[in-house]
């Protein structure tokens, strides 16, 4: 559409566009900073405190106001600048996967530090994208007064899809419009309609009696046979279990050695089903198991729910738009030798061979799969952007070394510059027009229909703060020597 063709309100959107694309492009070297520093903080999730302090300064460098230790979790935060309607959010997540560590820019195994935690997932990119998109917006706004309100919600721990339902069920989504939510992957795309599935994540804690395993076992109280007797009754009970259904478990704490009993053992569960309601009915079924297994070995037992996940659901309107501005910025222009590095890995893990992703993904009708995110809950209760932008290297799944190759390297700084691109544009076009904010609002309400938000976390229950802490305690003095120590300092002027 050329210029002679746009209304006066299309050509001042087009220009904010431009103007935030300027910004952002001046401070590609900054963006970059923010997500390589949190590559190497590799913080597991509740504790991401290393990366929770690197963004909050740049965040607040850039003039927005930061609440920390939000929904009881020291680790969580929101930035907020602006006033008035719209308000438009961001949620994205900066935790790293335990015995992941791995060179980036390397296309082999090889750990930076054997056994400590690293961003297999890429969620250091996330942050990039999401502060970079945020000040290059709020920088717009200013020079042209566009009025609204921009909050930005950090959130621990999504590996373990912990924190969004605490921060919804205590209220610090009141009052937002919209939300978008970035994520890395190895293409450009965006997708509408129902997209993961519903979890339930909880611990099974069986408490029992100690006693000599060889002179007097029978005083005592076996809690490790109550574990096995759940796990053994769970496993009976699949047969009876919707096609659906997905249900893992790992035993965290089974006792201290085998010349005595243990009086203490513990397995977390996860229980994942296409709806709430029958992942709901699952965990009732699992209770009821730990429940014959505290029996059948005279141990008691409790239930300590981490995290209920809704499934994920994206609005059709919102996928819209952010279609709309990648088609605007376009792929980004991949190297000779991000080509070889990409080549290289895929070889070596034994995929197709087929380099970097050179087209954008058509914009398309999402897929429910088993996969799960705790931003779900919220999708049932306001309109949610999603977006994949291409970080990641084609055939690297996720949760193993392959997909921390790019994470630091000129791929997912590409990524990182063009991610941003695309969700600054999609926030000012709903901050421009209201057109589109009363047309996302009014999709929403036609795709949920009936369809009703109900809380399944306990008023009362506690966010698992002290997840993963030991396992930090242990990392962060032998990765600290690897650490990116120079702040971002954002280049605010904008041309013309």
């Amino acid at each position: 559409m050329g210029i002679m063709a746009m209304s006066e309100k299309e050509v001042k959107i087009r220009d904010a566009k431009i103007d935030a694309f300027d910004f952002i492009d001046r401070n590609n070297k900054e963006i970059a900073k923010i997500g390589d520093a949190i590559f190497y903080f590799a913080e597991l999730g509740m504790q991401e405190f290393r990366t929770s302090e690197y963004a909050i300064d740049a965040i607040s460098k850039a003039g927005f106001d930061v609440e920390i230790g939000i929904a009881g979790m020291p680790s969580a935060w929101i930035a907020t600048w602006g006033s008035g309607k719209p308000v438009v959010a961001v949620v994205f997540e900066g935790d790293a996967l335990p015995n992941s560590s791995q060179v980036s820019g390397v296309p082999e195994e090889k750990p930076i530090i054997a056994g400590a935690p690293g961003h297999a997932e890429g969620h250091n990119t996330n942050v990039a994208v999401t502060l970079g998109a945020a000040v290059a917006a709020k920088t717009v706004m200013e020079k042209k007064a566009i009025p609204g309100t921009i909050k930005l919600f950090f959130s621990p721990a999504e590996e373990q899809f912990i924190s969004r339902p605490y921060m919804l069920r205590d209220g610090y989504f009141a009052g937002v419009d919209v939300f978008f939510h970035p994520h890395l992957m190895s293409d450009f795309s965006t997708t509408y309609g129902i997209r993961q599935y519903a979890n339930i994540a909880a611990e099974f804690i069986f408490h029992g009696r100690s006693a000599s395993s060889r002179m007097a076992p029978w005083m005592g109280r076996n809690a490790l046979d109550a574990v096995t007797l759940m796990d053994v009754g769970w496993s009976l009970m699949r047969q009876q279990l919707e096609p659906s259904q997905r249900s893992h478990r790992a035993v965290l704490a089974g006792g201290d050695q085998a010349s005595v009993i243990p009086k203490y053992a513990k397995m977390e569960w996860g229980f994942t089903n296409q709806t709430m309601e029958q992942a709901s009915e699952t965990f009732k079924k699992a209770k009821k198991i730990a429940e014959g297994a505290a029996i059948m070995t005279g141990c008691t037992y409790e239930v300590n729910l981490l995290s209920t996940c809704w499934p994920t659901r994206a609005n059709q309107t919102m996928a819209e738009i952010i279609q709309k501005n990648m088609e605007m910025v376009g792929m980004p222009k991949w190297s000779k030798e991000e080509e070889t590095l990409a080549k290289t890995l895929q070889k070596k893990i034994n995929v197709p061979i087929v380099g970097l992703q050179k087209k954008i993904t058509p914009l398309r009708e999402a897929k429910q799969r088993a996969s799960s995110n705790d931003s779900g809950c919220i999708t049932w209760v306001m309109p949610c952007g999603f977006f994949y932008f291409p970080a990641n290297i084609p055939g690297c799944e996720f949760h193993s070394w392959p997909a921390g190759v790019s994470l630091a390297t000129t791929i997912a700084h590409k990524a990182e510059i063009n991610g941003a691109k695309v969700l600054a544009a999609s926030m000012l076009d709903l901050f421009c027009e209201e057109a589109w904010l009363r047309k996302v609002k009014k999709s929403f309400k036609e795709e949920i229909g009936d369809a009703r938000y109900f809380e399944v976390m306990p008023p009362d229950q506690k966010p698992p703060v002290d997840l993963n802490r030991e396992q930090m305690e242990k990392w962060r003095p032998v990765m600290k020597k690897f650490y990116i120590k120079k702040k971002v300092h954002w280049k605010s002027a904008l041309s013309g």
